[in-house]
């Protein structure tokens, strides 16, 4: 996956800085995303539904409405105004060098704003809101007096700042929303934090009703209106990435899968380490953790090679237990790597320096025999992966121009 900034004009001209967000290989749909989640600066809500999309086959393009604090806490540059045009401008770019785009996600204002860009969007199937007000009202509301009375003005999210034009709020207008959505041919979803202090569940409710089609409203129990925590925007991006590929054609449909046994890795793009990984038809994410200075937006490789063993092991029990017509119900199994002094290792031919130790705990379930038990033990030692890393590998690479 690739990532560059991308310069738009709002409304009036005025400068919009996106940033896109490029799948390995052709796109083959393309969605906007527009979002305030910079109010909280390093919120994982961007990063996170933008992977769902991405690891997906989608080019996303993002752009971002609020200023984010500096690093010493100060107030941030606030360089974007929020407007309708952006929106539209953000889909006319993509349009020109990619696929069209399909799929429009809102967070916040940001979703107002895509609701009430849907008439001039024709090829946009299907429309995502997180935490989307129906109107302008909840932000009117924290506007200063004078402001509100001009309804125009800066007002604060979290520690962040949005700056609202009197053009953008009558754009956004409660009405003008709803009638876009009543003439929206296209999928609808909400996604809601009940709990949002500054956007009250009614608001999703509203532009539910206003859809056209049916549409659906998922809550994210116990989140805030930033999905602030890790865990949140995980949830939401395991929502959305589902029903975007339902709703929009995936680029898995498109692309030729990887003949057995072919397995590419591409550089993510984001972060130092992230990894996109391509298997079949399969998607895959590797990175490493924060600690080390990655994102832990997917397993380290150890992982995935403690996951590989873990899953053949499985498979293998399963197989020989179907073959002999044990009663086993359920194999788990749990995997440890480590380092450890050669000379600790009794069974190890190298007796200096440190080795590589997996630790594999098998666990079977059903009314097995102790002897089926002892013989399941055995057979986890002879499931192809187990059998390849205790050999002789041979790993040949080549450098391509």
């Amino acid at each position: 996956m690739g990532t560059r900034a991308v310069e738009l004009r709002g409304a009036g001209g005025t400068p919009v800085t996106a940033t896109l967000e490029l799948p390995p290989g052709r796109p083959a749909a393309s969605a906007v995303l527009v979002s305030c989640f910079a109010c909280l600066g390093a919120s994982a809500g961007t990063a996170r539904l933008c992977h769902a999309l991405v690891s997906r086959g989608f080019a996303v393009l993002r752009l971002d409405f609020t200023a984010a604090p500096n690093a010493d806490g100060t107030e941030g540059r606030l360089d974007t105004v929020p407007s309708v045009d952006a929106v539209v401008e953000a889909a006319a770019w993509l349009r020109e060098r990619y696929p069209p785009a399909r799929l429009l996600v809102g967070h916040s204002l940001g979703g107002t704003a895509a609701a009430a860009a849907l008439p001039r969007l024709p090829e946009v199937a299907a429309l995502a809101l997180v935490n989307t007000p129906a109107g302008p009202e909840p932000l009117l509301e924290r506007l200063e007096p004078a402001a509100r009375e001009a309804k125009q003005g800066e007002v604060v999210l979290g520690p962040g700042r949005l700056r609202l034009t009197r053009g953008f709020l009558q754009d956004i207008d409660a009405a003008n929303v709803a009638r876009a959505l009543g003439g929206f041919p296209g999928s609808v979803l909400a996604l809601h934090a009940p709990e949002d202090r500054y956007v009250g569940l009614e608001h999703a409710r509203r532009l539910l009703s206003a859809a056209r089609r049916p549409a659906s409203l998922l809550m994210l129990e116990g989140a805030d209106h930033f999905l602030s925590r890790e865990a949140d925007a995980v949830f939401a991006a395991d929502l959305l990435g589902p029903w975007a590929a339902r709703w929009v054609t995936p680029v898995r449909e498109r692309e030729t899968p990887l003949p057995p046994g072919v397995v590419e890795v591409h550089e993510a793009g984001e972060g130092r380490f992230a990894q996109d990984i391509r298997v079949g038809t399969h998607r895959l994410r590797s990175d490493e953790p924060l600690r080390v200075g990655g994102d832990d937006t997917g397993p380290t490789p150890y992982g995935l090679l403690l996951a590989a063993l873990g899953a053949c092991t499985a498979m293998t029990l399963r197989m020989y237990a179907a073959q002999k017509g044990w009663p086993l119900e359920h194999v788990h199994v749990q995997l440890s790597h480590d380092k450890v002094h050669a000379k600790d290792c009794a069974e190890c031919e190298t007796k200096e320096g440190r080795v590589d130790q997996l630790k594999r705990s098998v666990k079977v379930s059903g009314p097995l025999t102790q002897e089926q038990r002892a013989k399941l033990l055995v057979m986890a030692d002879r499931c192809p992966v187990h059998r390849t890393l205790e050999s002789e590998v041979d790993v040949r690479t080549v450098l391509e121009d």
